[in-house]
């Protein structure tokens, strides 16, 4: 009970926050960690692509389905760091004039095309893994390799490091936000990888082809969850309900001559937000007074954090059917 009514008091602060206070805290904040966000991602990327190698090694010595599971992943992380990376900062830089509607979605793109490699990789795992199962040989007996175990448990304390970092910066960058899920993901692939792979030399063999099969089926869910997000942001998902109340609260007492609002929409455009708002003012209210009142509403509105885009249009009446669609 106690959590609900701070939730509701810090959701009442944040709606009676000008916009204006929330754009300049939000600058202010990006400001004073926009360094320690990029060490941290070029830190994410040079320890994937050690960690890579050493799974590499531990994979390739052991002959283990389970560790060459948890190497799959991890060698795919490092170039899939360097896409996103680039892809991020491509967005910054694309010509206006040939791309009007920005560049943020690149990361969606990339995102997705990361998550389709990921995906196919864990496929070619569990044949592989099924084949392991159907065709063992009696006479096989698998050992356990202490240097492999080592590497991945090097690997796995490596991870849980970036993940409790990444979780404290997550919020500053969609980068940061899908390096935290990668550790996160990895922490488990890393340790079931570990235990089958020692239970397959130790107690049972085919413990060690029926861990793989598992880790690359949970590596083909998380991906697809995360490729079902990214497809939701592209194609226009809602913006969740607190900010639509932030809108709604701060567009009707933008200022006193507007009346009322007569309808709001705001929805992703890769990982930002448009925002569409319509206003009522007097039909008697000049030119000059309408186009000033919108178009600053429509400059804090663009000034808040995550929001790539406001339109803002001005009517005198409610009574009129749904304006900005197509009739069919």
């Amino acid at each position: 009970m106690k959590h609900f009514y701070d939730e509701q008091n810090l959701h009442i602060e944040r709606l009676l926050k000008p916009m204006h206070q929330h754009a300049s805290e939000d600058a202010d904040e990006m400001a004073s960690v926009s360094g320690s966000i990029k060490l941290l991602i070029y830190a994410n990327i040079v320890a994937n692509f050690a960690l890579a190698g050493l799974q590499l090694y531990a994979a390739v010595s052991s002959g283990s389905l389970s560790l060459f599971a948890t190497m799959s992943d991890s060698v795919f992380d490092p170039f899939a760091n360097v896409l996103l990376n680039w892809l991020h900062r491509k967005s910054e830089r694309l010509d206006e004039r040939k791309w009007p509607a920005g560049g943020s979605r690149l990361t969606n793109a990339g995102n997705i095309t990361y998550s389709a490699i990921m995906l196919s990789v864990s496929l070619v795992l569990v044949v592989e893994s099924i084949r392991a199962l159907a065709t063992h040989d009696p006479n096989d007996k698998p050992e356990l390799y202490i240097p492999s175990i080592v590497a991945v448990g090097v690997a796995f304390a490596v991870k849980a490091l970036l993940a409790v970092i990444n979780y404290g910066f997550r919020k500053y960058s969609s980068q940061l936000e899908m390096l935290y899920i990668d550790c996160r993901n990895d922490l488990f692939i890393n340790g079931l990888g570990i235990f089958t792979s020692a239970a397959g030399a130790k107690i049972v063999w085919w413990l060690d082809p029926a861990g793989a099969m598992v880790i690359s089926i949970g590596i083909i869910v998380v991906w697809t969850r995360t490729a079902l997000g990214e497809f939701k942001e592209l194609c226009g998902i809602s913006a969740p309900p607190e900010f639509y109340q932030l809108v709604t609260y701060n567009a009707l007492l933008h200022s006193e001559h507007i009346s009322s609002i007569d309808s709001i929409k705001a929805y992703h455009s890769g990982p930002n937000y448009v925002v569409e708002v319509d206003l009522v003012m007097d039909k008697n209210a000049p030119l000059h007074l309408t186009h000033d009142v919108s178009q600053d509403l429509q400059d804090r509105l663009e000034a808040l954090p995550n929001v790539e885009r406001a339109f803002v249009h001005c009517d005198w009446e409610v009574t009129h059917a749904p304006e900005h669609r197509k009739n069919k």
